[in-house]
């Protein structure tokens, strides 16, 4: 990837942060890793302990539970953000179906972000219970 500039850029298309800063989104960016990903590799697995966050920035996945395919993902989606807020196992599997990459942010260094940024907390809530809402009038 191009740089930071262009982490800003992907974190903006997330909704979860679509409430923060510039400033707030370079202090996440920070402490966000790229990472390549080769086809067919499981990024995450159902019943494993979440500890991470994904943006999708190129490539596609497929989303099971139970062994069904339940979805797919591509550029700008992203999953795993309730691992940054709770202790809990995954609740889909998450498989690339192209290479991929992606920006990964763990646990610990989404908290740094927002000891380093405290007010980002509050927008950050806020982008995730928009996030419930969406999901909860599909349902």
């Amino acid at each position: 990837m191009a740089g930071r500039d262009a982490y800003i850029e992907h974190l903006t298309q997330v909704s979860l942060f679509s409430g923060c800063t510039r400033d707030e989104l370079r202090k996440l960016s920070r402490r966000t890793t790229d990472i390549p990903i080769a086809e067919g590799h499981v990024l995450v697995k159902e019943g494993d302990r979440g500890l991470e966050f994904f943006v999708i920035v190129s490539g596609r996945a497929k989303v099971s539970r139970k062994g069904r395919k339940v979805g797919e993902l591509g550029p700008g989606d992203f999953f795993g953000e309730l691992s940054l807020l709770i202790d809990a196992d995954r609740n889909a599997t998450v498989t690339a179906v192209t290479p991929m990459e992606a920006i990964v942010l763990s646990r610990r260094e989404f908290e740094a972000a927002l000891a380093d940024a405290p007010r980002m907390t509050r927008k950050i809530m806020s982008g995730m219970a928009r996030r419930l809402a969406e999901y909860d009038s599909k349902v």
